[in-house]
């Protein structure tokens, strides 16, 4: 075989073996996603564990009570005078 001929073969090999080490990235990226999922969930579990449940204050129930009840007395308020 001629010297040109050879060296088009090893840059053919040489193409060939950087497309399967690429193909095997991709595949073992996959594969290490896909056991993350498995494993842990769609979500990752610190994340759920980070947060918090909202908490509302003594003081903002009582401001909140008191505009509902200013609301429902105007309600009332206007019902009893339509009659």
């Amino acid at each position: 075989m001629p010297k040109t001929l050879m060296q088009s073969v090893a840059n053919q090999l040489q193409k060939e073996r950087t497309r399967l080490e690429d193909e095997l990235h991709r595949v073992t990226a996959a594969l290490t996603a896909f056991g993350k999922v498995y494993m842990y969930g769609s979500k990752p579990k610190a994340a759920v564990a980070t947060r918090k449940k909202r908490t509302i204050s003594a003081a903002g129930r009582k401001r909140i009570a008191a505009a509902q009840r200013t609301r429902w007395a105007k309600v009332k308020a206007g019902k009893t005078r339509k009659k």
